[in-house]
């Protein structure tokens, strides 16, 4: 899925390969693939070939999956960098078309879920 002139969800979490961010990715996956202008993006710290194999193994095509294990340039530009971990911290973020983000919510207990309805109202709201 391009993610050109969308509108984006941008889903952070620690790793994919936790339950918290297993519930919360496979839940923006089933949601990306009936919101038709917005384009679902995953990102975790988790290496490149770790995210592929749990994407293959959920079944998750509807959205894309990024690795910011390299530089953390995106944990350290958005904030969601856990510094004494290396690891990003559980938040969404919503960008309009132009790429400005328009809704921000940082998950503040780590183990707990976002507020899908919230970052999906958001987003619907921009189309």
């Amino acid at each position: 899925k391009d993610a050109g002139d969308t509108v984006k969800i941008i889903s952070s979490v620690p790793s994919l390969d936790t339950p918290v961010c297993d519930v919360q990715t496979k839940r923006f996956n089933k949601e990306a693939s009936s919101l038709k202008g917005v384009t679902v993006v995953t990102i975790s710290v988790d290496l490149p070939f770790a995210q592929s194999r749990w994407c293959a193994a959920a079944n998750a095509s509807s959205h894309i999956v990024a690795s910011d294990y390299n530089q953390k340039d995106f944990g350290r530009k958005f904030g969601t960098l856990l510094k004494e971990l290396q690891l990003l911290t559980r938040a969404v973020f919503v960008l309009d078309k132009d790429n400005v983000v328009k809704y921000v919510q940082y998950v503040p207990e780590i183990t707990n879920e976002p507020d899908y309805e919230a970052a999906l109202n958001a987003a619907k709201a921009l189309l």
